[in-house]
């Protein structure tokens, strides 16, 4: 097979020097179905990619195309800021009858802007105008955003640097695990809210994510969760929980802290909530916390109705039927465990460790470079993965939650095929 070398003039002369995927994927991406992406020159990648969990129901999506052409055909309204529109009042009515109201959950809807980021924002200057304080309590390896406040609860110091301003207002805690269990859970965070020395000003709020994507697939445990919960419940501090790239079925149940048996009191959603890869966030709340002036926190695109269409499409089908998308992603996720479990054992001196749950899975080396190295072979064998972790010392998977077990053991294979020859 000749494989000729793709022109990539045009993007290394005028685009800027911050893209970043590109460069590790250095091919033309031209049309994509499901699991598989092929570039302009027809090769075919299976992509574990998933758009950073944004396509968990696979790319072009054909039930969700549908649903967007028609509307598109019928001239429904594109833009819309935050008007009331026929599509707003779909999703809105699907989103309360089969996310909601199932799981018992409270909370008031808020479509904060396009991007993830956009409701982390939104999280962050709501708990301080209900709570008048700015304190705001993140994690070790954290990642929430690249605008400012989201920068200032993120950890990576990478990203952090970026800002080229001081990023205040934000202090970092242990994660789940940060410190290998030689110190109980939350001792230093209860000791500096209990001491009138520590310096640590009285935060209103805490954010977390259940398992952190960017920071490496660090999957806090529930008790964990739980034992968080009741501290700001106790402390007088909203829980914000990030579900941007976790939730959406990403771990099974449609939001990630299900498992734990917590309501937090503030959730961001993004990526996977339109479904089809447009831009879509939502902010969500307990009602008494709704207490935003009309206007107060606003964007000319936050009203993005295909994203809308799309979003109404995703819950319709597969999320209607109860526990059934929740189970498939379990069982996919045990597919995933297990072969890596067999990867471990094979290069055990140099894989130090393996996590996940659902369909989000990392694979640590000792050796930090080796993350990279993998990616790139996998890459050259027709599989799209990325690093994760403050090193890049991690493989990140994160497939489609569409994805069949046969592109599944195929991506396995792949994967386990480029550890081998990168050794």
């Amino acid at each position: 097979m000749t494989i000729t070398q793709p022109d990539l003039s045009v993007f290394e002369t005028v685009e800027s020097e911050v893209r970043s995927y590109c460069r590790g994927w250095p091919t033309v991406f031209d049309r994509a179905r499901g699991s598989r992406i092929h570039d302009e020159d027809g090769h075919a990648y299976l992509d574990f990619f998933a758009g950073a969990g944004s396509l968990n129901y696979g790319h072009n999506n054909p039930v969700l195309k549908r649903a967007l052409i028609d509307y598109l055909e019928r001239d429904g309204v594109t833009h819309g800021l935050d008007m009331s529109t026929v599509a707003k009042r779909a999703f809105l009515e699907s989103f309360q009858n089969l996310v909601l109201r199932p799981r018992d959950l409270p909370y008031k809807v808020m479509f904060p802007g396009p991007t993830g980021t956009n409701a982390v924002e939104a999280a962050l200057k709501l708990a301080r105008k209900v709570k008048g304080r700015e304190s705001i309590v993140s994690f070790t390896n954290a990642f929430h955003g690249m605008s400012l406040g989201s920068l200032a609860v993120t950890g990576n110091a990478f990203k952090r640097a970026g800002a080229g301003i001081p990023l205040v207002h934000g202090t970092p805690m242990p994660f789940d695990h940060y410190l290998d269990g030689r110190v109980p859970d939350f001792l230093w965070f209860e000791r500096l809210l209990e001491d009138q020395g520590s310096g640590l000003n009285h935060p209103a709020a805490v954010i977390v994510e259940t398992v952190q994507g960017e920071g490496g697939i660090n999957v806090a445990r529930p008790e964990w969760l739980r034992s968080l919960a009741d501290l700001c419940a106790r402390r007088d501090m909203l829980l914000i929980v990030d579900d941007i790239q976790m939730g959406c079925g990403r771990t099974g149940a449609f939001f990630s802290f299900e498992e734990a048996g917590i309501v937090p009191d503030v959730v961001t959603v993004s990526k996977s909530i339109s479904g089809y890869g447009l831009p879509m966030s939502l902010c969500l709340f307990r009602p008494e916390l709704d207490v935003w002036e009309p206007g107060e926190h606003n964007g000319t695109f936050r009203g993005n109705n295909p994203a809308f269409v799309t979003a109404t499409a995703a819950l319709e089908t597969y999320w209607s039927d109860g526990p059934a998308m929740e189970k498939q992603t379990l069982a996919r996720g045990r597919q995933v465990e297990d072969a890596l479990g067999a990867l471990t054992g094979e290069h055990r001196a140099e894989v130090k460790e393996y996590r996940g749950r659902g369909l989000v899975w990392g694979v640590e080396f000792h050796d930090k470079g080796r993350a990279a190295r993998v990616a790139r072979r996998a890459f050259d064998l027709g599989l799209l993965i990325e690093t994760s972790g403050p090193e890049g010392e991690v493989v990140k998977l994160l497939p489609a939650l569409t994805v069949t077990p046969e592109e599944l053991d195929e991506g396995l294979r792949t994967l386990a095929r480029a550890v081998r020859e990168t050794a």
